[in-house]
């Protein structure tokens, strides 16, 4: 046997993927470049690793040994590099992060720094929408979780990062309907709505039902850029976290519709099990943002006190 760490990683990837062309996404290589180390990987097993039915993509059951296999071999010298860089006295180890999707757009500016401070860490950050974030946290799979709203089912600690304001926005292609006033816009034009389980889609839902607003069409789509680029398209309107459309706003694709009772304001919260003990990274995570929130809101948020 002559394999590499290298064909050990990407064959694991093809194995969670079950698909070469999404391995090569998350590996950040080629289609061609997955598929030769693929290859060179199983020239040294006498039994297929993997086989296609149609165009589908199959691990065997010899495969999903290997895999496993390859998976402890993985983890083991990561254990070593993170014990050589503790004896270096670095910060070392993982770091496990679920956020909603829209926090896409916050958790970033509060790691970059921290990250780029600490080599020795890898970070795993998954983006997702509340339900899932929420699972995760409850079965102790990360160390923290982004949320703007706490999980009332689950006993946590939470630190507010930055503020979280919902407002109604439609396409400045549609803005001659504005003057129509709210009520006779939702008559005439679809809302569109995020998936079940998402925050936004939540609040949006609790807002309507207050107010009793008309809803002539409802529009599902699975994520806040999907809506985003749908409302911009004019194809209907929507209610939506102002993080996530910043630009488009300056560039004049949205505009922010006046209605009372909006904007619906929360905040980013990171989130973690009261039970939980803290790796020492999350703890030194938790010291730095004590110290440095304030200003990284300063320099990446102060925008939205525009609105």
């Amino acid at each position: 046997m002559n394999y590499t760490l290298n064909q050990l990683k990407i064959f694991l990837q093809v194995t969670e993927s079950q698909s070469i062309t999404k391995a090569a996404e998350e590996l950040f290589l080629t289609q061609p470049a997955v598929s030769i180390q693929l290859k060179k990987f199983q020239e040294q097993f006498k039994i297929p690793l993997t086989e296609v039915v149609g165009r589908q993509l199959y691990i065997t059951d010899f495969g999903y040994e290997i895999a496993k296999a390859a998976e402890k071999i993985i983890q083991e010298i990561d254990a070593i590099s993170y014990r050589s860089m503790t004896y270096e006295k670095l910060l070392a180890g993982k770091l496990k992060i679920s956020i909603a999707s829209t926090g896409k757009y916050v958790m970033p500016y509060f790691l970059s720094d921290f990250i780029n401070m600490h080599r020795g860490i890898d970070l795993i950050m998954d983006v997702t929408n509340k339900s899932l974030v929420v699972k995760s946290l409850e079965r102790n799979e990360v160390d923290f979780s982004l949320v703007s709203v706490i999980p009332e089912a689950v006993d946590t600690i939470q630190l507010p990062l930055v503020q979280n304001k919902l407002f109604l926005i439609g396409s400045t292609k549609l803005k001659s309907n504005k003057k129509k006033g709210v009520r006779t816009i939702l008559q005439q034009y679809p809302l569109l709505f995020r998936e079940l389980g998402s925050a936004t889609r939540n609040a949006m839902e609790e807002f309507i039902a207050k107010k009793n607003l008309p809803v002539f069409k409802k529009i599902e789509l699975t994520s806040n850029e999907a809506v985003k680029q749908a409302v911009i398209a004019g194809l209907g309107y929507s209610i939506m976290p102002l993080i996530g459309i910043k630009s488009a706003l300056r560039e004049k694709e949205l505009e922010i519709i006046p209605y009372r009772g909006l904007p619906i304001i929360t905040d980013w919260n990171l989130v973690w099990l009261k039970s939980k003990k803290l790796s020492p990274i999350a703890q030194e995570l938790l010291k730095y943002l004590a110290q440095e929130k304030d200003r990284i809101n300063l320099e990446n948020f102060s925008w939205c006190d525009e609105y």
